[in-house]
């Protein structure tokens, strides 16, 4: 039996303030990411791309609780989570391209009601654990983590009907390199395990990823999504995104974890999300998350 992937494309640039982003998930297609992982003996079925509504005039500001665009987000974040749940449903692995992070909502939302003890992993250079009360912008963006633990806006934190989705103890936050102060005091009081830059550099790649699967395995979970910023990596590695953050994760360092992920056969879903075509350089940061995807998925050189 062939391994069954379902593609669902999320351009969504909504959630943050840099236009571009929703061209992510033709940008991922365009560098080869069904071809490739059809070459891994996987049976692709690429759904196309969830339809996101342009906001009305009344949403072109911030509206209450400094949350941009909050009406758009939560209407495709259902539309999501919806594709998802259907997709998990029928016993095949979902494989989401965004688009901006706040596309996680709508993931998790589909996803976690399949799970008794669902796991994350959150790649990413920031903690996305901001609320409107917390955030410097009022970009949803940064805040699907903390929406999937059920804190924020009741209209995010109850798309598909459930809140919380994750529990915090069940997360792993790595390469994390830019807190806000809200975030700062979120993870204390939760208590998510968080590696940053600085035990990515004194631990290594390798311990990092090790100890992080084995804090999800004495949870005994029973799934593991993968959330992939690609701002998690450098960004001389991954130039093509909305909030670059200097001292990230290298090229080879993310093949690494990717690998050690796949060996672990943990990862039960997975996102890539951020890649913006515009900011990039020659598709560099799309190309750059396929190849990524590949190690994932079992690719071997040999």
């Amino acid at each position: 039996m062939k391994k069954h992937i379902s593609i669902i494309g999320v351009p969504m640039d909504l959630g943050q303030s840099r236009r571009g982003v929703d061209m992510g998930p033709s940008a991922i297609r365009y560098a080869g990411v069904v071809e490739r992982l059809e070459q891994l003996d996987y049976e692709i079925h690429d759904k196309g791309d969830i339809e996101i509504g342009r906001p009305g005039k009344d949403e072109e500001a911030t509206l209450g609780n400094n949350l941009k665009y909050l009406k758009a987000v939560t209407k495709a974040s259902e539309k999501l989570a919806e594709s998802v749940d259907e997709v998990v449903a029928k016993g095949s692995f979902p494989l989401v391209f965004g688009g901006d992070h706040s596309i996680a909502i709508g993931t998790l939302a589909g996803i976690a009601k399949h799970y008794d003890n669902l796991g994350v992993i959150w790649y990413d250079a920031h903690g996305d654990l901001n609320t409107g009360d917390t955030s410097p912008s009022g970009n949803i963006h940064g805040m699907p983590l903390a929406v999937s633990l059920g804190i924020g806006h009741p209209d995010l934190t109850n798309i598909a009907g459930y809140s919380p989705k994750i529990k915090a103890e069940n997360i792993v936050i790595i390469g994390a390199r830019s807190l806000d102060e809200g975030e700062k005091i979120l993870i204390r009081e939760k208590g998510i395990r968080v590696y940053t830059m600085h035990e990515i550099d004194r631990l290594g790649m390798t311990k990092v990823m090790e100890e992080a699967i084995d804090y999800l395995k004495a949870r005994n979970i029973d799934g593991v999504h993968l959330s992939l910023d690609l701002d998690g990596l450098d960004p001389d590695e991954a130039p093509g995104v909305g909030t670059p953050v200097l001292g990230g994760i290298s090229y080879r360092e993310s093949h690494l974890a990717m690998e050690i992920l796949e060996e672990s056969k943990l990862i039960t879903s997975a996102e890539f999300v951020e890649v913006n075509p515009i900011l990039d350089e020659k598709n560099k940061t799309a190309t750059v998350a396929v190849a990524l995807m590949g190690s994932l998925f079992g690719e071997k050189l040999l």
